[in-house]
């Protein structure tokens, strides 16, 4: 892994976390389409790689975390004083006792998985499949929203369908973003809500998996090793992007279709299936 690698993959990564075309599927095109253009034999992903992914993650963490902070706080003092208090009817304790319910059956359906999308890393045309199934579900629910009203609110309905949605995108090619968008929508709810409260479901998992695989799976004999330089870089190049990128992804979506993304998403993943076949 060099700087430039490191630094086109955290450009991909600030996009493609927050726009619904699978950072994960896009993390896996890049990596073995530098691999093709190197002359790198494609194989499963080094532990550095694997370092690497997390980083950039974490970068995009980070910026989503600075967006919704004021979000995030007044969610966090509404489930402080809700439980104190026993009042339990605001809307942001709601919305916290969602995001909690969420990320619960998120890692329940997603643990299992997690063997499985390991795997496919090393598999883009596979990936590409996947992308492919995400270009038609948000195709799908933009036609069914028009056909619905659209809700301000979150039901528990809602929230227990995108918690789903989200534990299915541990596979690469699902985009996470994308299913639970599209999740929302098909539930009836504003696009600009479905996409914010996507946003906010995503923080806890991505925390999740930044603090327990470096303590479970990292050698931190090996670690010191890495090229550090290259991944520092990537990780704030993938900050960066991925803040820009929220801003203006959520001004494009009270207004515009997410049908865009999705035609994206068939392009993409045909074309990647295709390239990477028997490869």
């Amino acid at each position: 892994m060099d700087l430039i690698q490191s630094i086109l993959m955290g450009i991909v990564q600030g996009l493609s976390e927050f726009l619904p075309i699978s950072s994960s599927a896009h993390l896996v095109f890049t990596s073995n389409f530098y691999k093709v253009f190197k002359g790198i034999e494609i194989v499963q992903e080094s532990n550095q790689e694997i370092f690497l992914d997390i980083m950039l993650h974490l970068g995009t963490l980070i910026a989503v975390l600075i967006y919704f902070r004021k979000e995030i706080l007044e969610i966090i003092k509404a489930l402080y004083f809700g439980l104190k208090n026993k009042d339990y009817s605001s809307r942001d304790f709601k919305l916290g006792v969602y995001i909690i319910l969420g990320t619960v059956i998120t890692v329940l359906i997603a643990y299992p998985l997690n063997e499985v999308a390991g795997g496919l890393v090393f598999q883009p045309s596979i990936v590409g499949m996947l992308l492919i199934g995400t270009g038609v579900l948000l195709l799908f629910s933009e036609y069914m929203s028009k056909r619905m009203g659209e809700k301000k609110d979150i039901s528990i309905k809602s929230a227990v369908i995108i918690a789903i949605a989200q534990g299915l995108a541990a596979l690469p090619g699902f985009s996470r973003s994308g299913l639970t968008i599209s999740a929302g929508l098909l539930n009836g709810m504003d696009r600009t809500v479905a996409a914010r409260y996507s946003f906010l479901l995503s923080i806890p998992i991505i925390l999740g998996a930044s603090m327990v695989y470096p303590l479970v799976k990292i050698d931190f004999h090996e670690i010191i090793t890495y090229n550090w330089t290259a991944i520092i870089a990537g990780t704030i190049v993938s900050g960066i992007v991925g803040y820009v990128c929220i801003k203006y992804f959520l001004k494009f979506v009270s207004k515009f279709s997410l049908g865009i993304f999705g035609y994206y998403c068939l392009i993409v993943g045909i074309g990647t299936a295709l390239f990477f076949w028997g490869r």
